[in-house]
């Protein structure tokens, strides 16, 4: 699965680590789903969409659809 979520953090001036923290994960993690080896479970997928009041598809998209 594709996602932007890079792009995100940065349009509101977040680290990864400040991301992470917000959301109760690693930074680790954070990183992993931002290089794509990494796909977040769907509760995770809903807390970051939510925390950036965008749908989750903004984010992730599924690229065999």
């Amino acid at each position: 699965m594709k996602n932007k979520l890079k792009v995100y953090p940065a349009m509101h001036d977040l680290t990864q680590e400040e991301l992470a923290n917000k959301l109760g994960v690693t930074r680790a993690t954070i990183n992993a789903i931002e290089k794509g080896r990494y796909d977040p479970s769907l509760r995770l997928a809903f807390k970051i969409a939510r925390f950036f009041e965008v749908t989750i598809e903004t984010i992730f998209i599924e690229e065999n659809l």
